[in-house]
């Protein structure tokens, strides 16, 4: 469900923008100095400046941990005010960030153009390319394993303990499918001697608190909420960890695309979009900013409250991962989904061109 709310921003004089926007398809607002603290999720919009040869980026961001490492460069750049633009002090790095919770309306927006840069997972990226013909590039990893197996009990010590099981888990068709799928399989598990359960998050946390020995597969921050919420439910293996035993690879579980035609168009706009994320991820995985991380995240609906964040944030694996290095990580995962199963992907493995910054 799409967060609604807008804020507005008239920056005026010899500088035309556009108005503030928080969530797609939101409530505008009309106050110049409104805050996003009276949203669920808010940005500064803004048109280029005249002397600019770029149009500012459209953004939209996943709620959940994909979505984490974008709440400070929001923040600053609702924080840019209509003096500091006129004074030159500052400018805003984007148009209009949007948070949604559904992979597909964000697939859907880019290739629909509605926005130009995205925050998606690494799978979703790889197949929106394939079936695009090219129309979207990864610009940076910027979320490694996100993903618990919990239970409440303590009979799951390894994944070769899953097989016979329940499992309860959410994102099928997804990361999270393929992840566990793989990582049964290669503890000499076959997937289908687990009678996995998929549904959504919430119904996943609904079986858990009416099982007295249940066991899902969840993300953070589902996961982080369904142990604060019951007590009697522990972690008991990190996917992450689970895959290092397996693979010389890491776990690439979220990135940042755009459209194509937006980096051709605008590589200006990219570059400052770019350094600007990184200084974000960079504030956001810093323990000594947890907490002002954590109010940003839930200030933004990116989870639903900031004790939440609190505890997930640091387990988000927040990164910036471009170039060269983006793209070995990268491939090593894409040849595992596809080596498991083509269609993870889009069928096909990702051409160089897929990625963005390397020649």
């Amino acid at each position: 469900m799409k967060l609604n709310k807008q804020l507005s921003l008239l920056l005026c004089g010899a500088l035309m923008v556009s108005a503030l926007a928080g969530c797609g398809g939101g409530k505008d607002s009309s106050s110049a100095s409104g805050s996003a603290s009276d949203s669920q999720s808010g940005s500064v919009s803004s048109g280029a400046s005249s002397s600019d040869s770029y149009v500012l980026p459209n953004v939209m961001v996943l709620s959940g941990p994909t979505g984490v490492g974008a709440a400070k460069l929001m923040a600053d750049n609702e924080a840019v005010t209509p003096e500091a633009v006129a004074n030159g002090e500052a400018s805003p790095v984007i148009n209009a960030a949007t948070v949604e919770a559904d992979n597909q309306a964000v697939s859907s927006a880019l290739i629909n153009g509605d926005v130009d840069i995205a925050a998606v997972a690494t799978n979703v990226a790889a197949s929106l390319s394939a079936k695009s013909e090219g129309a979207v590039q990864v610009l940076a990893v910027n979320t490694l394993g996100v993903l618990y197996i919990l239970e409440k009990g303590n009979s799951v010590q390894s994944m070769a303990d899953l097989e016979g099981r329940t499992v309860y888990a959410t994102g099928q068709g997804a990361n999270p499918e393929f992840v566990l799928n793989y990582l049964l399989t290669e503890n000499g598990v076959d997937p289908a001697n687990v009678d996995i359960q998929w549904m959504t998050a919430q119904e996943v946390t609904a079986k858990m608190a009416s099982s007295e020995d249940g066991v899902c597969l969840l993300p953070v921050p589902a996961a982080t909420a369904l142990m604060l919420q019951d007590a009697g439910v522990r972690q008991a293996l990190s996917l992450t960890e689970e895959w290092s035993k397996v693979s010389s690879g890491q776990l690439a579980m979220g990135c940042i695309v755009a459209r194509t035609d937006y980096i051709e168009e605008n590589p200006q706009g990219v570059e400052n979009f770019l350094n600007a994320y990184q200084d974000s991820i960079a504030y956001m995985s810093d323990p000594a900013n947890l907490e002002d991380a954590a109010q940003l995240v839930a200030q933004y609906g990116i989870t639903p409250n900031a004790a939440i964040a609190r505890s997930a944030i640091p387990q988000c694996n927040l990164v910036c991962l471009t170039g060269v290095e983006m793209k070995a990580v990268l491939e090593d995962y894409y040849q595992v989904l596809y080596d498991a199963d083509p269609a993870s992907i889009g069928g096909v493995l990702p051409y160089d061109s897929f990625y963005y910054g390397v020649s």
